[in-house]
């Protein structure tokens, strides 16, 4: 067995952190098993043993992936297996140690390395470099019990970076997860923001007041729509780069259970039509609180007789097709919703009868200066 390492935010502990991290991110359903037991599990051990800096594991309520299955928790479908998706964030040596070890795991389906910046411990007020068209995205980790004074972390969040005029945030809680090179004790919690990168750079301190052991990531995201208006298209990218290998996109609608297009759910309504239009797959995740827009941030309450809280969909595929699924995703969203486009360096994609390999001639996603201080990126509801 291999003995369990200390992570870097364990040996570093009390001082700042911020430095170049790897995002690895598997999708795949909740029955999958490898060597006779759950792949959830399987991945979360490894995360464990790895140390790495922590990992959450997510539960979507519907998507689908390269074999065109559709996988959904509603009851009136008869099989059930909601798609599963898996997020760990370590520094880039010890993702790229453990990249051969859950592709033989996880042999099957889709998985991605994306770039960010990690940050911890005493965050110091900085500003993140503004590009043409870029947001700013940030994941802070955290306990979904935590609380600030008498309040749930997570909602405390949520309502400061609304005072602080971010775009939106939602809050999403994991079944699983490891923390800081050990299997988490509570379940943990994850909220994405996304926001204008001077915003983000002026909450970071007064987060880092809040939160006793501040973790989190920061990564770039282009605002596609906001609310109906359409303020820019996804990156315009090649089909291949230099050396031949496919490119590859994400899209992520983040959106509210009550929103509705024609009658029909909204989130639903993307994974129907993106299944029809032959995108490589989809992946819908369900919030527990959050906010986009003008709207104060809510989420679930007892008595409700409809769902108010955030889903997140989120598509990745070639660019040629991202292009079309946001023909798709562009009429859906007339009225309602938050659309970002990111780019995923570096993506693993197979089915059972046609597993892949990482490609050999493209080695992970190198550095590149992302936020902070001086101071970005589908899901495939897994292929199964």
């Amino acid at each position: 067995m291999i003995p369990q390492q200390r992570s870097p935010i364990e040996e570093t502990a009390g001082h700042a952190m911020d430095e170049d991290c790897l995002k690895l991110t598997t999708y795949f359903g909740a029955a999958d098993r490898s060597r006779g037991r759950s792949l959830a599990g399987e991945l979360l051990d490894l995360y464990a043993t790895h140390a790495v800096t922590a990992s959450i594991l997510l539960r979507g309520t519907e998507g689908f992936g390269r074999l065109h299955h559709l996988h959904t928790e509603r009851l009136e479908v008869l099989s059930y297996d909601p798609p599963v998706v898996s997020v760990a964030v370590a520094t880039r040596e010890r993702i790229e140690s453990i990249l051969d070890l859950v592709l033989q795991l996880h042999s099957h389906g889709v998985v991605t390395l994306e770039r960010a910046r990690l940050l911890s411990g005493n965050l110091e007020p900085g500003e993140l470099p503004h590009e043409s068209s870029e947001a700013a995205k940030l994941t802070i980790y955290l306990g979904s019990q935590q609380r600030i004074a008498r309040t749930r972390a997570s909602v405390a969040i949520c309502e400061l970076l609304h005072r602080r005029g971010l775009v939106g945030a939602s809050v999403l809680v994991g079944i699983d997860g490891t923390e800081r090179g050990g299997r988490d004790r509570g379940l943990p919690a994850i909220i994405v923001a996304v926001g204008e990168p001077d915003r983000i750079a002026a909450v970071l301190p007064e987060l880092g007041r809040v939160l006793p052991e501040p973790l989190m990531t920061l990564e770039r995201v282009r605002v596609c729509k906001r609310d109906g208006q359409l303020l820019e298209r996804p990156h315009a990218l090649p089909g291949r780069d230099d050396h031949g290998l496919e490119l590859w996109q994400k899209l992520t609608v983040y959106s509210s259970f009550r929103a509705t297009y024609d009658g029909h759910s909204m989130h639903s309504e993307i994974v129907r039509r993106l299944l029809a239009s032959n995108a490589a797959g989809a992946t819908t995740l369900c919030g527990t609180w959050g906010f986009h827009g003008e709207r104060p941030p809510h989420g679930e309450k007892l008595f409700q007789l409809r769902r108010d809280v955030p889903a997140i969909t989120v598509v990745i595929d070639t660019p040629q097709q991202i292009a079309h699924s946001f023909e798709i995703i562009d009429e859906l969203t007339g009225e309602h919703g938050l659309v970002g486009s990111e780019i995923v360096p570096a993506m693993h994609a197979a089915c059972r009868s046609a597993p892949a390999r990482w490609p050999a001639s493209r080695p992970p996603p190198p550095s590149i200066p992302l936020p902070v201080a001086e101071h970005a990126q589908q899901p495939d509801g897994a292929d199964r």
